[in-house]
């Protein structure tokens, strides 16, 4: 298993962290899709919107500083509707034909007032599918089934032919290892 003694945003801060990066990538790329999607891109405009934010967090992430009570969220985001609307402004320079008219180009006003509850279920929920391969399928599964499932201990136990204290181990270990790939990254 891979552990990480500090936080995500912190290892991107240390150029070259490859493994980092693809963690980063693989967490935040839908989120980043579905802000492109809400800004009214198209699906392969919104893989280039994507990924120029990519490209930007590459030179930027370095540089960034989190504070403890800061929002991270709020920063990726006028990162991501900066850049829409900077290719916007270059997409007007260029002539457009009238049927064509239409680029997308506004924001509407509620995309952002994401919901923080909303962010955050799509963080827990993407580490989860992420961190799934990196733990034995028996300890995965007592996990969810005592904390997502609320089965008891005893039960879970009974059904995967393992210890009530291995129920709670398992617990132990894949919450841990939840609160070290989010560290940082909720506010």
């Amino acid at each position: 298993m891979n552990t990480t003694s500090a936080s995500l945003l912190e290892k991107l801060r240390r150029p070259g962290d490859r493994e980092a990066w693809e963690r980063f990538v693989d967490l935040y790329t839908p989120l980043l899709h579905h802000w492109a999607r809400q800004l009214g891109r198209q699906h392969s405009d919104a893989d280039n919107l994507v990924q120029d934010v990519l490209v930007r967090l590459l030179e930027e992430l370095p540089r960034f500083d989190y504070r403890p009570g800061g929002r991270f969220r709020g920063w990726l985001w006028t990162v991501t509707l900066n850049l829409h609307r900077m290719q916007c402004r270059a997409h007007a320079r260029q002539p457009v034909p009238a049927s064509l008219s239409d680029s997308g180009c506004e924001a509407p006003a509620d995309v952002e007032d994401i919901e923080e509850s909303e962010y955050r279920q799509y963080l827990v929920d993407r580490a989860l599918r992420l961190m799934q391969v990196d733990f034995e399928p028996t300890t995965w599964q007592a996990c969810w089934l005592y904390v997502v499932e609320e089965r008891s201990p005893a039960e879970v136990a009974d059904k995967l032919g393992i210890t009530v204290n291995a129920v709670h181990l398992a617990k132990a270990r894949v919450l841990k290892r939840l609160r070290q790939e989010l560290n940082g990254l909720l506010e």
